[in-house]
């Protein structure tokens, strides 16, 4: 069914609006407020989980339309799901929002600029092939030197802040940015327990290589046959999450049909936000008959790394990072924890190195500002959160930080080094992999 988006009174279609009933499951009573990182930054209602709510349910009985400034309180909104998890009466607010981004995208219309730079984001991040042809120019800038003079040099404030903030996530880049390096099988170290596929991701194989390796090098230690599709793509969590529907639709299918067919007992995911999209799978294409099935089975089969070692035990023997106790502080990924209610799993993991001493911050549950492509999006908001995330982090005095997240380590990453603090950040495989190693 083809859409045309109405610009003159812009509102709601009939294609899955927000769901009256999952808006009358909200009873207002504001236990979502504390949680949420927009409102706790922004302090308006109409940025809160409830006040959005109530904004949705104004479109659909026709008080308000899609005037850019309602558009503006859907667009502040991290989806980092915390007001999930706080809430007493189970509103589904993931689902309201996520039926609130696809209207939004198809029926109001943005500015030249909004317009641009989304297209640029949507057609690239999404494909490594694309996002590497960008990267040449942007090696050259960075091993020129060019990018440290722009960025002491003050020139980066005369950029869009849009612009400013895409520059100043970006990581330095390898050789392994530009090939994926690992085989199509890796065998299991002695005697096979699993057959299992891994997703390499998008930005995630591009721009932290080494997640991925140290990923399928700690499940081949611990008995599985690690099988990686060399014809990969994204699995649609930055479109989903932006109320790209359509893209993340073509997305999810491109990958059932990558590891439909490889006879695995599991597939494993390492990337918070990625996990949580994988697993929505079935409700992304329950309106397809031809693959509504097929995801929903595949559903079944998605493991975040974590959960998946959790589960299985290890069975590596594992060896100290250091010669002396190293302290660990964990960052909760918001898709992670609220989308995937996983929280103790890396934690017990990262116990079992020896001498590594596990510390807790306070307000782990807040975002880190990250959230896909909000701290490109909302630059302001995402650098208020980055600067609380970070002031946390550093608090226990740790000697690293790890995150399950590539969007969260490139944020955390920025924010440290504004604080002029070297603290190594890394995804718990990495550490992991180095005890095993």
């Amino acid at each position: 069914m083809t859409l045309t988006p109405n610009f003159n009174t812009p509102t709601f279609d009939q294609k899955s609006p927000p769901s009256p009933e999952l808006i009358d499951a909200c009873v207002h009573c504001g236990f979502c407020l504390a949680t949420c990182p927009s409102y706790r930054v922004i302090g308006k209602e109409t940025d809160s989980p409830r006040g959005r709510i109530y904004l949705m349910d104004s479109i659909n009985t026709g008080e308000i339309s899609l005037a850019p400034e309602v558009v503006d309180h859907f667009d502040s909104c991290l989806g980092c799901l915390a007001c999930v998890t706080a809430c007493p009466s189970g509103v589904q607010y993931d689902k309201l929002i996520s039926a609130a981004r696809a209207q939004v995208e198809r029926n109001h219309p943005r500015s030249v600029l909004d317009n641009l730079l989304r297209q640029f984001i949507f057609r690239v991040f999404p494909y490594p092939d694309r996002l590497r042809l960008l990267l040449s120019p942007l090696w050259l800038y960075q091993k020129l030197g060019l990018q440290a003079w722009v960025r002491s040099s003050g020139l980066l404030r005369l950029l869009p802040k849009r612009l400013q903030a895409m520059e100043s996530i970006m990581p330095p880049l390898n050789n392994g940015s530009f090939t994926d390096r690992l085989p199509e099988l890796v065998p299991a170290r002695g005697e096979k327990r699993y057959r299992v596929g891994v997703i390499m991701g998008c930005v995630q194989r591009v721009f932290q290589p080494q997640v991925n390796e140290a990923t399928v090098q700690v499940l081949a230690a611990n008995g599985c046959e690690v099988v990686i599709p060399r014809v990969q793509g994204c699995c649609g969590a930055l479109s989903c999450h932006q109320g790209q529907e359509l893209q993340a639709q073509d997305l999810a299918r491109e990958m059932i049909d990558r590891f439909g067919d490889l006879d695995l007992d599991y597939v494993i995911i390492n990337a918070a936000g990625c996990g949580h999209t994988l697993k929505e799978y079935g409700h992304l294409l329950q309106d397809d008959p031809k693959y509504k099935d097929k995801a929903q089975n595949f559903v079944k089969q998605v493991k975040d790394i974590h959960e998946f070692l959790a589960e299985v035990g290890m069975i590596a023997p594992l060896k100290p990072i250091g010669e002396t106790t190293v302290r660990v502080v964990y960052q909760d990924a918001c898709h992670l924890l609220h989308g995937q209610k996983i929280s103790l799993q890396p934690r017990s993991l990262l116990k079992q190195i020896p001498n590594l001493e596990l510390a807790e911050i306070v307000d782990s549950a807040l975002c880190c500002g990250s959230a896909g492509v909000y701290n490109i999006l909302q630059p302001e908001v995402a650098e208020e959160l980055g600067n609380q995330k970070v002031n946390n982090l550093l608090a226990p005095q740790p000697d690293i930080i790890a995150s399950p997240n590539v969007g969260c380590v490139l944020q955390i990453r920025k924010h440290l080094t504004l604080q002029q603090r070297q603290v190594p950040v890394c995804h718990p495989m990495e550490l992991l992999y180095r005890s095993i190693a």
